[in-house]
């Protein structure tokens, strides 16, 4: 059996030009959690999750996803590390990221195919396995252009779980998509709560963040300034800014 997965960012500090976007961030997400990243436009949530992720170097503190770390500072960390962290996480992001040159069930094969070793045809078996499980089976031979927005979001979830990680990032997915889409989309990230992976999710959807978040944490400045369970942030947050978000988003 695979040894828990925690997640503890310590102090993790992250500068663009004269723009301190995350100041000091010390979180510690629980295997199996799913924590919902909220806040202000700016307030480093994307930033974090970049840095969990290995994409975005942070300038001081450390991050440790089971047992592999990342340091801030001026030296990059170990390329295998960044590899090995993104084994353990997948990253879905807002714009899909397919490859338009490749069907939905070819991107979903090719991680499996050109950094695992899988071979073609037991990449394509599990491709349309997780097809089906996104609600997409019918759709294996489409391109990306064929699909829409909340269909290319389904196969990126896909294309994650190809990798068999042990929890999703999840970067506003559904910030540009239709209600409609993104109910199907949502339905899907509340179905793998269920059978236990780790979400850390950034969204504006704070119906969805109340429902199926364990923990909702607020991030403003580059702080987190709430984390709790859903039913304290929402309706007893502890700060005065946070009240103000809610009362600005929930008018």
């Amino acid at each position: 059996m695979s040894e828990p997965l925690q997640v503890a960012i310590r102090k993790v500090a992250k500068r663009f030009g004269t723009r301190q976007v995350l100041d000091g961030v010390e979180l510690t997400i629980q295997p199996g959690e799913t924590v919902a990243l909220i806040g202000p436009s700016g307030g480093g949530k994307s930033t974090l999750l970049r840095c969990i992720n290995g994409l975005t170097h942070f300038d001081a503190g450390e991050i440790r996803v089971g047992p592999h770390l990342l340091c801030g500072g001026p030296q990059l960390p170990p390329r295998e590390t960044v590899i090995q962290i993104r084994r353990l996480f997948g990253m879905i992001f807002q714009d899909f990221q397919l490859f338009p040159h490749l069907t939905a069930a070819g991107n979903i094969m090719e991680a499996p195919v050109h950094v695992l070793g899988v071979p073609a045809v037991d990449a394509r078996r599990r491709a349309m396995e997780l097809l089906a499980r996104v609600g997409l089976a019918d759709r294996a031979d489409a391109y990306p252009r064929e699909l829409s927005g909340g269909q290319k979001q389904r196969v990126a979830i896909a294309r994650a779980l190809a990798m068999e990680p042990r929890g999703l990032l999840c970067d506003e997915i559904t910030s540009a998509l239709d209600p409609e889409l993104k109910h199907e989309v949502l339905a899907v990230l509340e179905e793998l709560k269920a059978e236990g992976l780790a979400l850390i999710v950034v969204t504006h959807e704070l119906g969805f963040a109340r429902r199926s978040a364990d923990r909702i944490v607020v991030l403003d400045g580059g702080r987190v300034i709430e984390d709790g369970p859903p039913e304290q942030v929402f309706e007893q947050p502890q700060t005065e800014r946070a009240r103000r978000f809610f009362r600005q988003v929930l008018a």
